[in-house]
């Protein structure tokens, strides 16, 4: 049985702090452990990988924590941007992504920095930083206990990450459910108060940020739809880049990723459970972002195409660039241009999976998506 008081005082004692800041995370961090008691229906193996996640988030909070009240000054820095890549998941996100965090205008959360924040990262060493050796053994480790999901998600230490570990320090984030089945956590984190979790989210970013810019930052993850109100709360400024795909192609995908990634923690294998949880939230939090994107403005939206990323990403991106007032410079274009070359679609790969195993049919899942598919172009 995991305890939140047992989880924090292991926290405590692992760096010898005994300030996490706001009470805000505490409620998540109560509902996220009741839920992995309750439903996961964890195995061994995924106690300890849980223990460990909750952990380093409260871990990372302490220290986020103690480098504030050390250097206060940190909060004076600015934010510039960011631009947010969302959309369902699988509709390369991942992709553009790591492609727009090749372009040396941007500052990524990267992989290594987002696992271990603190110490800030110093510029003058954050390409031969140890946690990015540490952060790649966690990976090869990884991958040598789990093959296949080399074909399903790219992962670099030094590329852009999704916001997950950042989100994950309040425990408020659909990312839990990702990895674990959570339904009753996942029905209260979809409508719970997430202001809170984004304050907290740009708080890590500009101690990222503060010897190690620069300051215009790009970020990523699908679950950003589910409460985009409370991200720009947070980031007056924002701009976002929407990657667009079948969703009857997505799904299938989607729960394929979901129902490998739960095996590491569970023997319990439900696909028409997962596909059924799995098409309702995803439907929600497109109705969401596309409710909000009518009244924040759609000025602020690119729109990506999928297969037009797959054949051309850098025409790609320089069209979304222009749509939102970005600068795409020569030096933008050859950095992304090699970016692009070394990650050339299929090459880690074919992942493959069954719409119907889930007790989906692409006509059911378009029916979902109805709105959407009538709104935006999303071939491929």
């Amino acid at each position: 049985m995991f305890r939140a008081d047992e989880l924090e005082d292991g926290a405590h004692a692992a760096t010898g702090l005994d300030d996490f800041g706001s009470h805000y995370y505490r409620e998540g961090l109560e509902r996220i452990v009741e839920a992995l008691n309750t439903e996961a229906d964890l195995n061994e193996t995924g106690k300890v990988i849980q223990h460990a996640t909750i952990s380093n988030a409260l871990i990372q909070r302490l220290k986020v924590e103690e480098t504030y009240k050390q250097h206060p000054e940190i909060d004076e820095a600015v934010i510039e941007g960011p631009v947010f890549i969302i959309g369902l998941p699988r509709t390369g996100t991942t992709a553009l992504s790591q492609l727009v965090g090749a372009d040396p205008q941007f500052r990524s959360l990267r992989m290594w920095e987002s696992q271990a924040p603190t110490p800030p990262p110093e510029a003058a060493t954050q390409h031969d930083d140890p946690r990015i050796a540490q952060a790649q053994a966690g990976l090869d480790m990884l991958h040598e206990m789990f093959p296949l999901m080399k074909t399903m998600y790219n992962s670099e230490a030094t590329a852009a990450t999704e916001c997950q570990d950042l989100m994950g320090m309040s425990f408020r984030t659909v990312h839990f459910a990702g990895v674990v089945r959570v339904p009753g956590y996942l029905e209260w984190v979809m409508d719970c108060d997430m202001s809170e979790t984004y304050s907290y989210h740009r708080r890590v970013l500009k101690l990222l940020q503060w010897h190690c810019p620069p300051n215009l930052w790009h970020l990523k993850t699908p679950v950003h739809m589910f409460s985009l109100d409370a991200l720009v709360k947070a980031y007056p400024d924002a701009k976002f880049m929407w990657s667009h795909r079948d969703p009857a192609k997505v799904m299938g995908s989607v729960c394929s990723l979901i129902r490998y990634v739960r095996s590491w923690s569970s023997d319990r294998d439900d696909p028409v459970e997962l596909g059924d949880e799995q098409l309702r939230c995803w439907a929600e939090g497109v109705r969401r972002a596309m409710e909000f994107r009518k009244r924040f403005g759609d000025e602020r939206f690119a729109d990506v195409s999928f297969a037009e990323l797959q054949v051309d990403p850098v025409s790609t991106l320089r069209k979304s660039y222009e749509r939102l007032g970005l600068t795409f410079t020569e030096e933008t274009r050859r950095s992304v241009q090699h970016w692009a070359s070394g990650h050339q679609p299929g090459s880690r790969g074919a992942h493959e999976y069954s719409l119907s195993d889930y007790g989906l049919t692409p006509d059911s899942v378009r029916e979902q998506f109805s709105d959407y598919l009538a709104s935006y172009d999303a071939t491929g």
